[in-house]
């Protein structure tokens, strides 16, 4: 495909979901809001890099980060409207896993 064809949209979202983690990130918090450890021990992912994917995707508005103000402070990761709107992409990437690749 003539690389000139490409639109610039899809390049971006193809470059912002291929970074290693982001696609599992989001996944993970299909299921709801969720602490930093919980998605860190889930994904097997170090806090670092975490941390940096997260800020990533909350710059882009797809993952809301929530200060609960309790003793000790708790903070809460959750999809946005937009990051909710990958549901399908993900469901649909799911199913063609379990049907194409191997475990």
């Amino acid at each position: 495909m003539d690389q000139s064809l490409i639109c610039p949209r899809f390049e971006k979202a193809i470059t912002l979901l291929s970074k290693r983690w982001t696609g599992l990130i989001i996944y993970q918090l299909l299921n709801g809001p969720q602490r930093f450890c919980t998605v860190e021990s889930s994904i097997g992912i170090s806090g670092k890099v975490l941390s940096d994917r997260l800020k990533d995707l909350e710059n882009e508005g797809i993952v809301k980060r929530e200060v609960i103000p309790e003793t000790p402070v708790r903070i809460e990761y959750s999809l946005t409207e937009k990051g909710l709107a990958m549901e399908p992409l993900m469901k649909e990437i799911e199913k063609w896993s379990q049907e194409w690749l191997e475990a």
